[in-house]
């Protein structure tokens, strides 16, 4: 599934590709298929969220 949409935004010309999980211990999983796939460079960050 990776490589596939990964190939998909290569061939779009695309630069770079970004994804994004919880850091808490049940997205554990998701970070190691990530890393795995050849995501890196994890930057420390927060998201607010609002109800409107």
């Amino acid at each position: 599934m990776y490589a596939f949409a990964l190939d998909h935004m290569k061939k779009a010309r695309m630069k770079t590709a970004v994804v994004e999980t919880g850091g808490d211990e049940t997205h554990e999983p998701a970070r190691r298929a990530y890393e795995n796939t050849g995501f890196s460079g994890a930057v420390p960050s927060i998201k607010y969220h609002r109800k409107i």
